[in-house]
């Protein structure tokens, strides 16, 4: 079991802190002869590469630009796909691939968890992070609230709680 990915987005809906604890290996791995047949295009209004096709396989990747703001809509998502009327947004959205997990505070802050559909004890886990949240970035004076998180004990903590999510499954009353 694993958990992939952490997110904490202000109430603007800007991502301030992006953690990626597990990226899954590449099943195949495909060479390509020099030169690539590169074409850039515009697809969903992002700069895209197009390598063509070859073998059947057709590549594509984005192309990030510096002044990109990368925005989650989990309200907006969440309140068009809720079955209940005045839905407050997604807590918890589940595929094959992963569960995403969402806690948001009373200040509008979202932390957000993508782990393996089998990994148990996130709700704790998600608590856990506001607390390290609380110590250690709202608490440190020189971090400016709404801004991304550049905190190492904050880093630190975070991977901690992760390992121990990891191998325990939750977490008890006194972690």
């Amino acid at each position: 079991m694993a958990i992939f990915s952490v997110y904490v987005v202000n109430k603007a809906g800007g991502l301030i802190y992006q953690f990626d604890n597990y990226v899954p290996r590449a099943e195949a791995e495909k060479t390509f002869s020099y030169p690539l047949d590169l074409v850039l295009k515009i697809h969903d209004e992002k700069v895209v590469v197009s390598f063509g096709q070859r073998d059947g396989i057709r590549g594509m990747s984005s192309v990030a630009t510096s002044s990109g703001v990368f925005r989650i809509l989990l309200f907006a998502i969440g309140s068009q796909l809720s079955p209940e009327v005045g839905s407050s947004g997604i807590e918890m959205l589940e595929t094959d691939m992963f569960k995403l997990h969402c806690f948001q505070t009373l200040t509008g802050i979202k932390f957000i968890v993508l782990a393996d559909p089998r990994q148990s004890g996130i709700d704790a886990l998600l608590r856990k992070i506001y607390e390290i949240y609380s110590d250690f970035a709202l608490k440190n004076p020189f971090y400016s609230l709404e801004m991304p998180i550049r905190c190492e004990l904050f880093d630190q903590n975070l991977k901690g709680a992760l390992e121990i999510a990891e191998k325990a499954g939750n977490f008890g009353p006194g972690s």
